[in-house]
């Protein structure tokens, strides 16, 4: 075991496209655990596009990071002290340890949970983990598919994207995916079962949406924003649902920002368009665990992972997520 913790600090709110140079590498004491703790080496960090706005202090679902802190991040590692019989020596542990090494594992660290030994580490960060919790609530509670809607996904190759329009496939829903690569777009149709998919960086996305959504679209599960959603809603199924879960075209973007030009379709169609944040379903989390676990072993829910090597790479691996060089999740491998 290492003699030092190595850490990334939070350096300088970002203003406009995230820097490197927004983390800034530190050497801290590797921590001892209390009684009811444990000390986790971590294995993996999760890159997710929520971190601009922690690294902004723009949440208000948690306290604000400052300037020096640890940035916050979800990681995934193995238990190597133990003061808690819970969590014992070479248990498989998740929570918000922040990007570094080491880090006490405790009730006070948000969703610090254990999971069973055999799963592969990195489905703790990605279908098991926060992307498969905002899909899972995103898409069943907020969107509210019925079997044979049409569910459109933009950001589809994407952690979140991913996961949302696999449970669909398994709610009988018929899912076109957009992503930003031809790639990216085979994954979809040919492991993942979409119905089509729009590659938005070369084709005509409203002639696409036009042929691959004849009877228009029943749920729209946005994580981009901006043209994209306009387009979107413009092309409504009556009652339509459209659920907002994230804008990463926009979190780059400085000075104020256009709102949806087609938002007045929501009265058209009588459709509705709801935000939502993973973290209101805290009290219902033990729900989802259990079915995402089964779904995964069984095979229904498939991940891919884009695992950059060397903890010494997490800023450049944040600034790759924010260019949409990641096809799934997006992670960084603590070797």
């Amino acid at each position: 075991m290492s003699d030092v913790n190595r850490q990334f600090l939070l350096a300088a709110r970002p203003v406009g496209k995230i820097k490197e140079s927004d983390l800034a590498a530190h050497q801290g004491e590797i921590p001892s655990p209390e009684d009811g703790e444990v000390l986790v080496q971590v294995q993996y960090i999760s890159l997710d596009p929520s971190m601009r706005g922690q690294m902004q202090a723009a949440v208000a679902y948690s306290a604000a990071l400052q300037i020096g802190d640890v940035m916050r991040a979800r990681g995934v590692g193995r238990v190597v002290e133990s003061r808690n019989p819970g969590f014992p020596e070479g248990a498989l542990v998740s929570g918000t340890f922040g990007m570094q090494e080491f880090a006490i594992g405790n009730a006070k660290v948000d969703r610090f949970r254990r999971f069973a030994d055999d799963l592969d580490a990195k489905l703790v960060l990605g279908a098991l983990g926060g992307t498969g919790i905002t899909a899972y609530f995103g898409l069943l509670d907020v969107g509210e598919p019925e079997a044979g809607d049409t569910v459109v996904i933009s950001g589809a190759a994407g952690a979140t994207g991913s996961v949302a329009g696999q449970i669909a496939n398994i709610k009988g829903c018929r899912v076109v995916g957009m992503a930003g690569t031809d790639d990216k777009c085979t994954w979809l149709t040919e492991e993942l079962g979409f119905a089509g998919a729009i590659n938005y960086r070369t084709q005509d996305i409203g002639a696409e949406l036009d042929r691959l959504c004849p009877d228009g679209i029943n749920v729209y599960f946005d994580n981009v924003g901006g043209e994209i959603l306009d387009l979107c809603l413009d092309r409504l199924a009556h009652h339509a649902r459209v659920v907002i879960c994230g804008g990463i075209s926009r979190y780059n973007e400085e000075g104020e920002l256009p709102g949806p030009k087609n938002y007045f379709n929501l009265i058209y169609y009588c459709a509705r368009m709801q935000g939502f944040l993973a973290h209101d379903y805290a009290d219902r989390f033990d729900e989802f665990y259990p079915q995402m676990e089964q779904w995964v072993r069984s095979g229904e829910i498939k991940q891919r992972e884009t695992v950059v090597e060397g903890f010494q790479n997490l800023p450049k691996a944040l600034v790759a997520l924010f260019d949409g060089a990641n096809t799934g999740k997006m992670m960084v491998h603590v070797s």
